[in-house]
């Protein structure tokens, strides 16, 4: 893997100099120390031909080049148009499903392969030409044996080892990164390469991405905000994924969508309402929400539903993370930043001394000015800039596992800016977490709990009573006398009805105070277990 690494970095080297990467790179306002880099460089030492390429059109072909991790980082970086250069971005944007293919018939083989069968056994018609073609995989548009429209997706050859190479170049600069840098190791860059290697490699088995989109689809049965295609299990393999086909609008064609007269204020506001739906809700959403994988149905302009496809990358929360996401937002909501300040020191994020008055000024200067703002008028980026800095000021650390969430919302920023700029997505995602904090401790969803806890309480009550007998008579091999059996069923009823007592003021109060219930089912569980048995 080494040797393959150092490989891969002379082939990085070689496209830099084609494209001339270096002179993008060398045009910014750099420090002076890294601009005079160039003159130590020695391809720059010669005379170069000129390219007759445009800046956008040589990183774009250079990121092609490259392979699937760098596509996908263009694909990213083509939804923030407030951050680049409309010329580059335009450019990106054809990363998001215009790779250019590879050869169809060694496409058909591995299909053939796959499935153990002719491709004329399983379709009645299969298009060689490609439907469409992205950094993992490329796609074919077929029908089925029994009449259904399909597409097919088959992952290209050879990939493996291209993206081993480029992570472990990618771990070679996280782990320098971290040995040199206070600020990075905050970062934590090693943790977030590791998630992104489960990430990449995952996105390579198809049979993952056909369960995640299954498991999409049954959380938006019937819904009018998402739609998901159906897949066809019995087709399904490792390297090709069979789904029924789609037909809609791509999400960035505004000109068809402004023909069909969509209501743009409204495709905008429900793509925030299954943003946070996915991620409070159900703790399940699609992480790869480029343009490119999402499309707009035709049938009711007036109230446009979106429809998803490439579920290869999706995302989950723990309760802890959601409950702390939630409380984070709703206190940003209503610009109580000395709450969010409190809730990063309870959660760790920052260091338990930091002083809690300069932290609440700090994010107040931070997020003051983005309240009551369209998407038009508020700088993404200087609100990055400054977040980074108070982020270095006071320790605070990155959560590795929120990654793809991050990932997430760049693209849904950058889409509702596309879509209507003059969004307020504070207010538009405000009733959604309000709702969704009172359903949290609603009776039903208590009750919920309580039938969940209910299940659990023979294995807790046998765990509970193991642990008390070993800690009454650790070192006893007879049976014990019957005056000591006695005190010890006195002790025992004792703590029983602590245990009791603990568990219903923890239910009462637990509410309050946003812990759930679920140390007080435990707690109420083992007293009334330690009553009646003794």
């Amino acid at each position: 893997m080494k040797l393959l690494a150092v490989r891969r970095l002379f082939r990085i080297q070689r496209v830099v100099i084609r494209y001339r990467l270096d002179d993008l790179l060398f045009a910014l306002p750099l420090p002076w120390f890294l601009l005079a880099v160039r003159y130590v460089l020695p391809w720059r030492w010669f005379p170069r031909k000129q390219l007759e390429l445009s800046r956008g059109a040589r990183l774009r072909l250079a990121l092609q080049d490259l392979g699937p991790i760098f596509i996908k980082f263009g694909q990213i970086l083509s939804t923030r148009r407030d951050l680049l250069p409309e010329d580059i971005a335009d450019e990106l944007m054809l990363l998001q499903d215009r790779v250019p293919p590879f050869d169809s018939q060694q496409s058909m083989k591995l299909i053939e392969d796959q499935l153990g069968k002719k491709i004329s056994e399983v379709f009645s018609r299969f298009d060689v030409e490609p439907l469409a073609s992205a950094s993992v995989a490329q796609v074919h548009a077929a029908q089925l044996k029994t009449g259904e429209e399909v597409v097919v997706k088959v992952i290209r050859p050879g990939l493996k080892p291209i993206i081993g190479q480029d992570l472990a170049w990618l771990f070679i600069l996280a782990r320098a990164a971290e040995r040199f840098s206070a600020d990075a190791r905050l970062l934590h860059p090693v943790d977030v390469v590791a998630d992104y290697e489960k990430t990449i490699y995952d996105e390579l088995d198809l049979l993952r991405e056909a369960a995640n989109a299954s498991q999409l689809k049954r959380n938006f049965e019937g819904s009018p905000l998402l739609y998901v295609p159906q897949v066809y299990w019995d087709w399904c393999r490792p390297k090709v994924l069979v789904m029924e086909r789609i037909y809609g609008v791509q999400v960035t064609d505004l000109a068809t969508l402004a023909d069909q007269r969509t209501d743009m204020k409204m495709l905008a506001e429900r793509g925030v309402e299954i943003f946070f739906t996915q991620v409070f809700r159900d703790s399940f959403f699609h992480a790869d929400m480029h343009p490119g994988n999402i499309f707009v149905s035709t049938v009711n302009p007036w109230s446009p539903q979106y429809i998803a496809i490439d579920c290869g990358i999706v995302g989950s929360l723990t309760p802890e993370d959601q409950d702390y996401l939630a409380r984070n937002l709703f206190a940003f909501f209503k610009r109580d930043y000395r709450r969010v300040a409190q809730l990063h020191i309870d959660s760790g994020w920052v260091p338990a001394e930091t002083k809690l008055n300069e932290f609440e000024a700090a994010i107040r200067t931070v997020c003051e000015p983005i309240f009551e703002k369209p998407l038009k008028d508020i700088s993404f980026g200087q609100v990055l800039m400054r977040l980074f800095q108070t982020a270095r000021r006071f320790n605070m650390e990155v959560q590795p596992q929120l990654v793809l969430l991050q990932k997430t919302l760049l693209n849904i920023e950058g889409l509702g800016r596309q879509l209507y700029p003059d969004l307020d997505l504070w207010n538009t995602a405000q009733p959604f977490l309000e709702r969704w904090m009172r359903e949290r401790v609603s009776p039903k969803t208590l009750l919920g709990n309580l039938h969940s806890q209910m299940e659990q309480l023979p294995h807790l009550a046998n765990m509970t009573r193991d642990l008390l007998e070993r800690m009454s008579q650790p070192h006893a091999k007879d049976p014990a006398p019957p005056w000591q059996k006695r005190k010890d069923d006195w002790f025992l009823r004792l703590l029983g009805a602590a245990h009791l007592v603990g568990g219903v003021m923890l239910a009462i109060g637990g509410p309050l105070n946003q812990l759930g219930h679920w140390p007080a089912g435990i707690m109420v569980a083992v007293g009334v277990y330690l009553i009646v048995r003794r």
